[in-house]
C-alpha cells in the first residue's frame, strides 16, 4: 500500500518512485502525475518507514491509515485544517493510546492530510484476508 510512496520536504503532496538515476530518483506526484527529480539534498521520507508513538509501542503509519479507512468506511477523514482539539479527539478515536507528548498536532494534520490524499487517489486498499492462510503451521523450536 505505501511501497514506493514518499514525502519530500519542501514539496506539497506525496510522490511515487518511478526510477532511479545516477544522482537522483525520478518521482511522480500522485495527484498531478507531474514528474520531477529528487536529489540526495532533499529530505525524503518513505511512508512505509514512518511509525507513530504510542504509550505501548510504535504503530506503523500503514496501520494507522487502515484504522482511519475502517472508521470512515472507505471515505474521507475530517479536514486536516480542523481545530486542534477536534484533530486530537479524532486521532484519539483512531489510536486511543497515542503518545500525546510525542505526537504533535502538526503530525496529526500531516497524517490526516496524507490519508485524504492517498484515499482520493485510491492508494489505500485494505489487504484481503486469506481464509486459507497457513497461520500457526510453523513447528515450535525446542
Amino acid at each position: 500500500m505505501l511501497k514506493d510512496i514518499l514525502a519530500i520536504s519542501g514539496e506539497s503532496g506525496l510522490f511515487k518512485i518511478i526510477t532511479q538515476t545516477k544522482n537522483s530518483i525520478i518521482v511522480e506526484h500522485i495527484e498531478t502525475k507531474k514528474k520531477m527529480p529528487a536529489y540526495a539534498s532533499h529530505k525524503i521520507s518513505a511512508l512505509e518507514d514512518i511509525a507513530i508513538f504510542t504509550t505501548d509501542e510504535e504503530v506503523s503509519l500503514k496501520n494507522v491509515l487502515l484504522k482511519i479507512f475502517e472508521k470512515e468506511n472507505g471515505g474521507q477523514a475530517i479536514s486536516h485544517k480542523a481545530a486542534k482539539e477536534e484533530l486530537r479527539n479524532y486521532f484519539e478515536s483512531i489510536l486511543p493510546n497515542y503518545d500525546k507528548d510525542r505526537v504533535y498536532v502538526s503530525d496529526i494534520k500531516k497524517i490526516i492530510s496524507w490519508y485524504n490524499l492517498l484515499n482520493k487517489t485510491n492508494y489505500i486498499k485494505p489487504e484481503k484476508t486469506n481464509n486459507n492462510s497457513e497461520e500457526n503451521t510453523e513447528t515450535p523450536k525446542e
